[in-house]
């Protein structure tokens, strides 16, 4: 099932990546929380941290607002 915050997340790797579609991003849903899971290319990792993980902490925390308003919680994960 995909929700509202798996899209933005999906969206934002995307628009990020210079290999798009070698980003593989996986939801587990619970009743409380929502785990995602982003694999992308290894040329594409230190993009998708950032300097100092900046790029990934905005993205969780955007993750976290919206999740937030549909009364869940997110964990953002790079594999």
């Amino acid at each position: 099932m995909s929700t509202k915050v798996y899209d933005l997340v999906e969206y934002i790797v995307k628009a990020l990546a210079d290999e798009p579609d070698a980003v593989n991003l996986s939801e587990i849903e619970g009743e409380n929380s929502i785990m995602l899971e982003l694999r992308v290319a290894p040329d594409d990792m230190g993009r998708m941290i950032g300097r100092k993980g900046r790029t990934i902490n905005a993205m969780r925390s955007l993750a976290r607002v919206l999740a937030a308003k549909l009364g869940k919680k997110v964990t953002l994960e790079i594999i």
